[in-house]
Order: structure tokens, then sequence, then C-alpha cells
């Protein structure tokens, strides 16, 4: 059994929580299934995220009102259930006692309902919990979590068997009499069924999220997914709606702050991190890898026909579940090239110019991948250069560049390895350096070349504007926590993988072409 939190003297003549004006009373009230409340520092977010769940106790729904909030380390919610014993014993309404051994760690109502507070970090995590029922999913910070996974696969669970003309709880007057024992004497509504998430910009999670939630409308704004779906409850088909809507909330809002904490806010150093924690801002490049040194003026570049005396070749990160990534790239030797608005580029020798790209996803950061055969990949590659050419971008077929070594691998000797199929329709690669220490260097000798670009100082890199996907994951890419001179290998990295290749590749041949003349 759990420890049962025991509350002090007078702890429960304290004033019970209520909203602030503006976001805080705005969220609580929010009637939608997906809701993002997000912004600036300080609003009160967290404090909101637990009364969500809260308004529910005590209305009838008992045990079939169940919630879970969800962080990747424990640690990280300690601060929600500080804020959840600080509050919930001053509302009125059923007592509710707090579990805090390890394996409980959670509220639990005489009525019924409970709130859980867990961990959850690899998708594996997800079955700890297949096949329950969470009518409240709560995530706290969802900018931690680098890709969606886990909050589509917690979606199975966002469910209830919860009936209302058959579950509402009944006031029996005599055997023959009874009635609902609402106020109204009528069933409770159906269950809610909600995935309440916080969080501010910046983070692993940033790009997926802003897709998600930030870019398909204003804070504000509902947005509905209409679909005909097979009812179980009424044996047909039906038109069903789910609702998503992002809150903003600002620091401004919040009169309990201090000017003191506004100004540690405001001395933040790091740009990005100030918009993002100060203002809200999703508009930043974050992420920790490339965040400091990318600088899309700079790095971003019109498309341009690209000479015909440049090398052209291909990087390649195989995937099938999880996407795979080509990209083609120009390698300057020093002469120039025309843009189209009449002017001319000419980069150091040496330079590598990302020209195009093809990423193998369903949709970028879901890192779900197409499932296509080698073979169909190889065949879809020489389309996309047949178009190139034909269109007049580049002049020349492209040679094969580095791949992941993984294309190599022998798994059956009764089959042909994925290099062998890609072959077969005449795609070819070379190999690519994955040796102790390869990640590492080639995260350095990356930063270098954006580094070479902003200060036009020797060999750069730089990414033609039609390389969309790139252009929007490589800013985002965050830092391994454990390892700051790596990627996070559990975020959507294949597009990274194939950069690295590529420029490893190109610094390995740079150094291998060096000759020492020694006098005779």
């Amino acid at each position: 059994m759990g420890i049962i939190h025991t509350f002090e003297e007078g702890e429960l003549d304290r004033p019970a929580w209520s909203p602030l004006p503006g976001s805080q009373t705005l969220a609580l009230s929010c009637p939608c299934n997906h809701i993002l409340y997000d912004g600036s520092r300080g609003p009160g977010k967290t404090d909101d995220q637990l009364m969500a769940f809260r308004k529910n106790v005590g209305r009838g729904y008992g045990a079939y009102w169940r919630g879970v909030i969800f962080d990747r380390e424990y640690k990280n919610l300690d601060d929600l259930v500080s804020k959840s014993r600080r509050w919930f014993p001053t509302i009125a309404g059923p007592p509710a006692r707090f579990l805090s051994s390890n394996s409980d760690y959670k509220w639990v109502w005489s009525t019924g309902e409970e709130l859980l507070f867990r961990t959850i970090k690899r998708p594996s995590d997800y079955w700890n919990y297949h096949g329950q029922e969470f009518p409240f999913i709560g995530w706290n910070e969802l900018c931690k979590f680098p890709t969606p996974d886990l909050y589509d696969a917690m979606l199975s669970c966002n469910r209830s068997s919860f009936l209302p003309e058959q579950h509402t709880p009944r006031v029996i007057i005599d055997r023959q009499t009874w009635r609902y024992d609402t106020p109204d004497g009528k069933p409770l509504p159906e269950m809610p069924l909600v995935n309440f998430s916080t969080t501010n910009p910046y983070g692993p999670g940033h790009a997926w999220v802003k897709r998600r939630f930030i870019d398909p409308a204003p804070a504000g704004h509902i947005v509905r997914k209409t679909k005909e779906v097979f009812n179980p409850r009424t044996q047909q088909r039906e038109m069903h709606t789910r609702t998503q809507v992002r809150i903003f909330g600002s620091y401004k809002e919040n009169t309990y702050l201090s000017p003191e904490y506004v100004m540690e806010l405001e001395s933040i150093r790091d740009e990005n991190k100030r918009k993002a924690w100060l203002y809200g801002d999703w508009d930043i490049v974050a992420g920790g890898a490339f965040d400091d040194v990318w600088k899309p003026p700079v790095h971003v570049r019109r498309r341009f026909v690209v000479p015909k005396t440049w090398r052209i070749d291909r990087s390649f990160d195989w995937g099938s579940t999880h996407p795979f990534s080509v990209g083609w790239w120009a390698e300057a030797n020093g002469e120039s090239a025309k843009l189209l608005d009449g002017t001319t580029f000419c980069p150091p020798a040496g330079t590598l110019i990302r020209i195009a790209e093809w990423y193998g996803s369903e949709e970028i950061g879901t890192n779900r991948g197409l499932k296509l055969s080698a073979k169909n990949v190889a065949k879809g590659i020489k389309e996309y250069e047949d178009v190139l050419m034909k269109l007049g971008w580049i002049k020349k077929r492209p040679v094969g560049g580095p791949a992941d070594n993984q294309i190599r691998n022998v798994n059956d000797s009764d089959i042909d390895t994925i290099e062998k199929r890609m072959a077969d329709e005449k795609v070819r690669w070379t190999k690519s350096d994955k040796s102790p220490g390869s990640r590492k260097n080639g995260l350095q000798l990356t930063r270098d070349r954006f580094e070479a670009s902003i200060d036009n100082e020797g060999p750069g890199i730089y990414f033609m504007d039609n390389c969309r996907n790139a252009i929007a994951i490589l800013p985002t890419l965050p830092r391994d926590e454990n390892n700051p001179d790596d990627v996070d290998t559990s975020a959507e990295d294949h597009i990274w993988d194939e950069v690295r290749y590529r420029v490893l590749a190109s610094d390995n041949r740079i150094a291998k072409d060096i000759r020492l003349n020694l006098p005779r």
C-alpha cells in the first residue's frame, strides 16, 4: 500500500484555487479534445492542467473519470505533485488521498476518480498503458518529447466505457421507482475525452508541436476534423468530429509573479530562449545542435542552375518504417555560378550546396517512413535525377556518394543486400564514415561549415530553398542531453545522418588529397 497523505492542521482552511482572468479561464473552460496551453513562462499553465482534471471530480463519473499526466522524468513531476497537494485539499467535494509510493504516485478520491503521475520516454513505454482507459491525458511540457510518437500512441487510451443512461448514479426511491442522482434528474453528459498539454516554445519537440498545434490556426481558433466512422454504440457509420485548439498565455496575466522573476526572464542571454520563454515566440530556431550557427538569410539560397564543372553527387540514409533520406549535393570548385537574377555566386572551392532532396516520410515530424522497397527507392532516385536534368537544373547525372553502411548488411545468405538491389537499378553508393568518433567529428565539421558560410572564409555549406525538409529539420535538432557533442538519436535525425555522411566524405577526401613533397 502507498503512503496516505495526511493534511496538517489548518491546511483545509486555505482558500480554494480559482483561475485568473484570461488564458487560465479560457483553457479551463475549453471543450476541445486536444488543448495546448502554450506561451511564455509564468501564466499558470501547470495549475490549470491539474484543474482541468479536477473540475470533473465528484460529478458522478466516479471510477470512470481517470487521468494521467506524463513527463519524461519523475523529477520533472515534482512541481505538479507539489501544486496538487497545495490545491486539491482546498476544493470542496469528495475527500482525496495522495498515494506517494513509486508504484502508486496518484490521487484517489472517495468517489473513485484517480489522477496518476507517470513518466514515459521511449516508444516501448507505451505498452505499460496499452489497453487502459484514460479519458484525461496530460502532457507536461510537450516540447520535451522529440517526436509525436508517444502522443499519438496514447490516443488509443484516450477513451471511456461510460454510458450515460446506464452508469449515471441513481437514487432508489422504492422497489419500482428511481431517478438519476443529478441536479436536474437527467443522465450525465457523455464522458469528455481530453488531451491537455502545456509547453513553452523551444526544446527537442519544438518543430512537430509547432506543425501540429501552432501552424494550423491562430491562438483561440478551434480546428475541427470531421470523419465518417463506425459507431459501435449505434452499430452504424456516422460523422464524428474531434476538436483542437491552442490557448496562449503570458506572464503578464499572472498578478502573483514578482518583478524579480520577470527580470530573470529578460536577462536570458540566449536570444532564442529569451524569445521563447519571455514572449512565447514560436518563430525561433530552437533545438541545440545548430541553433546558434543557422542563419537562414545566409545558408538558404534561391535555387540556381548548377555549373557543369561542379561535382554533383548524392548521400543516403536508409529507412523503411522510419524515413529514408536522399540528398543531392553540388560541390563548388572555385568557379562562379550564375543566379536567376543575373548575379553570380562564387563560394570557396569545396563548399557544399544541397540542391535537391527526397525525404521518404508520410509527413515531416511523424518519424514514419513510406515502407518502400530498396528497388522502388532506387527507381525513384533515377526518376528524380531524370527530372532534374530535363528541367535543366543540372547538366549531368549525379555520381554515387556516401550511404548508410547498413545497406550492406547480410541478414540472410539467400537474400540480396539493399546495396545489391539498388545497384541492380544502376544506383550505386560509396561507404560512409562510421569510424569511432565520426558522429562527434561530423557535428563539429558541419558547424564549422555553417560558420564558414557566415564569415565567407573557407568551404561552407548552403541549402537551396527547394530543400524544405532539411531546412525545417536541421535547425531544430536537439543535442544529446547526456552527450552534448552529439545529436539526440531519439529525434528525427535521418536527414542529419545523411548530411553528416556527405560532410565527412568531403572533408576526408580533401585530407586524403594532401601530398607532402620531400626533397630527394
